[in-house]
């Protein structure tokens, strides 16, 4: 029998080994016992000094250089770098402790530039613009331009007096970093391609949220997923230009998905222009304006599956005068809207739940407080393939209000369930003003661009 004072040894002796070789595992990690990753340069042998009451541009401009021309990282160990107007080198990977390596903006221009650079990767750093000016040239506190290959990791990026991150013909990723205080935009990107933007929060910005943009309409393919956006403001005014959480410009087969979005001046999540989008998964709460908005000269939008809880109008595929069309708008579930928004409505107003115009399907979508109409069907003539099925409808001023405007394309409205809508379950509209009965009754009244069957009205 194996004695048990031996056994009770041995075992200790394995734990203390244990320990011994994890203390030594992790003393090979960033951030770790303060020690670098194996490999790189420590900034603090190269006389970049955490905590230097001096402005320590100029070291660390020569410690960047440095690790270029030797193509390795650096690490940078926990405390504060005051540094500012610093161009980067093509390669770039600076590493850090998460929440206690600091670089702080010293004023005069701008934090971190980099134009035409192979990779850029910062991770575990925190970057603070401590809300000092920034020269007219600079777009935001990181202002990255033509970078190959960018990855900005478990960062924090705070108090920019302009956008947070600029970013301009960039590709990679950024992830699970903290995006806050900007007064501009949290993320601004301008015509990316293959760039991830996932698991981030940003929050409390002036302007926007996490912007996608493009001078002329073309392809981008960013994905936008599993961010928290939160405290979006519109302090540059507008109607809509500023203010929204997640917004698309001009940018085609954008993924904009899994996020949530809340407390937004405008809209939750916003696209102009954007053609082959998908808008899936979101949940998007007490928006100022309309929650979830596919506008102007779009081709092909699809938006399903998204939680729209608060907001002055709910989902809008809309602006086929513009030339937008092709959408699809299922299994949402849309609520509590309200008459008031962030400036006076035009016709028809606040309050509605869904409204599409053109090559559209609504289908399998729940609506329910929407106090003007509960879904809107077309614009005056602007109406052509839209075919509203298998919808409840609970709650509304007007269940579904349909276009009768002289040129109206095809609407097939039928299988809704609507519940206590308190102008008539189905009305035609010239424009915003109602001018048949209830429809859900009495069917198209005449009007042979509609197909009104099997509709349930309690």
């Amino acid at each position: 029998m194996l004695n048990r004072r031996k056994f009770l040894a041995q075992t200790a002796g394995f734990a203390a080994l244990g320990l011994s070789l994890g203390k030594a595992a992790a003393a090979s990690l960033p951030g770790i016992d303060n020690a670098p990753m194996r490999g790189s340069i420590n900034a603090a042998d190269l006389g970049v000094q955490p905590g230097a009451l001096d402005d320590q541009s100029k070291a660390f401009a020569t410690l960047l250089r440095d690790a270029n021309d030797r193509d390795m990282p650096v690490f940078l160990p926990p405390g504060t770098y005051v540094v500012s107007n610093l161009s980067l080198p093509s390669r770039v990977r600076l590493s850090g402790v998460p929440g206690a390596s600091r670089i702080v903006y010293g004023g005069k221009g701008h934090l971190l530039m980099a134009e035409q650079a192979e990779h850029i990767e910062f991770t575990g750093l925190v970057f603070d613009g401590t809300n000092r000016w920034m020269g007219d040239y600079a777009q935001g506190l990181l202002d990255l331009r033509r970078v190959a290959h960018l990855v900005i990791d478990n960062c924090q990026i705070s108090r920019s007096g302009k956008s947070g991150l600029a970013l301009e013909h960039a590709s990679g990723r950024i992830e699970r970093s903290e995006i806050s205080g900007a007064a501009d935009a949290g993320i601004y990107s301008v015509e990316a391609a293959g760039l991830e933007i996932s698991g981030n929060t940003v929050s409390d910005c002036a302007n926007g949220g996490i912007l996608v943009h493009r001078r002329q309409a073309a392809e981008d393919g960013t994905i936008v997923s599993g961010n928290r956006v939160e405290r979006i403001q519109a302090r540059s005014g507008g109607t809509g230009q500023n203010g929204n959480g997640i917004n698309a410009f001009r940018a085609g087969n954008v993924v904009i998905s899994g996020n949530i979005v809340s407390d937004c001046a405008f809209s939750a999540i916003r696209a102009n222009s954007a053609s082959n989008l998908h808008i899936t998964g979101n949940t998007c709460s007490r928006s100022g304006e309309t929650a979830l908005y596919s506008e102007f000269s779009f081709e092909g939008a699809i938006v399903s599956n998204n939680i729209v809880d608060g907001a002055a109008n709910g989902i809008s595929i809309v602006n086929f005068n513009e030339g937008g069309r092709m959408g699809v708008c299922s299994g949402n579930i849309v609520r509590n809207l309200s008459t008031s928004g962030p400036y006076p409505a035009d016709p028809p107003g606040f309050g509605i739940g869904i409204n599409v115009e053109a090559d559209t399907t609504a289908l399998g979508n729940v609506v329910e407080n929407a106090p003007l109409y509960g879904m809107h069907i077309g614009w005056g003539p602007f109406m052509r393939n839209v075919v509203a099925t298998g919808n409840i409808i609970r709650k509304a001023g007007t269940g579904i209000a349909v276009t009768v405007v002289e040129g109206a394309g095809t609407a097939v409205i039928s299988d809704n369930v609507i519940d206590g809508a308190q102008n008539g379950a189905i009305v035609g509209h010239r424009w915003a003003e109602p001018v048949t009965g209830d429809l859900a009754s009495s069917g198209n009244a005449g009007y042979a661009h509609l197909t009104i069957e099997r509709n349930h009205v309690s």
